[in-house]
């Protein structure tokens, strides 16, 4: 999709989906962003490939209408934490090695498709993004005393498999998606531009506290 000469191949496109969220009253929307948006999104903006555009990007995600904006930097951190508890787990239980990491879903997704006699092979551990959703739906929900079924968490995410991921049933907890919906760096660029915000202009703005902090362990 994303070296397509022609663009003949494209994502699903969630824009619509993502508008109607923002627009709805009964929706508290927020947002949190993987790592490789921040590196990626200026380059639709004319900055150079590779510039960081971090704080211009927050800032242009509260301009769009988002309640809150995070970092799944924040759910990253707990992934590696996660996975290397199950790690230990296994190397002292004598469970299944190798231990595959489970948070591409793209990966998980083959593995599911072609391999199916090795699924206990990758760790169980849900990745960053649904991580991040199910944070969302009860610990900042309740933190932000906010009814989880109103909360709507959109992602923007680098890879078209999120979108998959963010739509699976098994991540359809008592009544709702942990992720609502995924958009590309793409999608998001578009949002940006049919808003009319001009991103090189915006004062740099700081993720929402406290899923927007992390160690910057997923950056590396």
């Amino acid at each position: 999709v994303a070296g397509c000469p022609t663009a003949a191949r494209s994502e699903v496109n969630n824009i619509p989906r993502a508008w109607n969220l923002l627009a709805d009253p009964d929706k508290y929307v927020i947002v949190q962003t993987a790592p490789a948006v921040r590196a990626a999104l200026g380059e639709s903006f004319g900055f150079a490939a590779g510039s960081s555009v971090t704080g211009k990007m927050v800032a242009a995600l509260r301009q769009l209408g988002f309640k809150k904006v995070y970092d799944t930097n924040f759910a990253a951190d707990l992934t590696i934490m996660e996975e290397a508890a199950e790690l230990l787990h296994r190397v002292k239980h004598g469970g299944k090695l190798p231990m595959l990491t489970s948070c591409c879903p793209g990966w998980v997704k083959f593995l599911e498709h072609q391999f199916s006699d090795m699924l206990d092979v990758p760790s169980t551990c849900k990745s960053p993004q649904q991580m991040f959703g199910a944070i969302a739906k009860t610990y900042l929900a309740q933190e932000l005393d906010i009814d989880p079924s109103q909360m709507a968490v959109v992602s923007v995410m680098p890879c078209i498999a999120k979108k998959y991921e963010a739509g699976k049933g098994e991540f359809n907890v008592d009544g709702f998606q942990e992720a609502a919906l995924a958009l590309t760096t793409r999608e998001l660029a578009k949002m940006i531009s049919a808003a009319g915000i001009t991103v090189d202009t915006l004062p740099d703005a700081q993720c929402d506290s406290p899923l927007g902090a992390c160690t910057g362990a997923a950056v590396i």
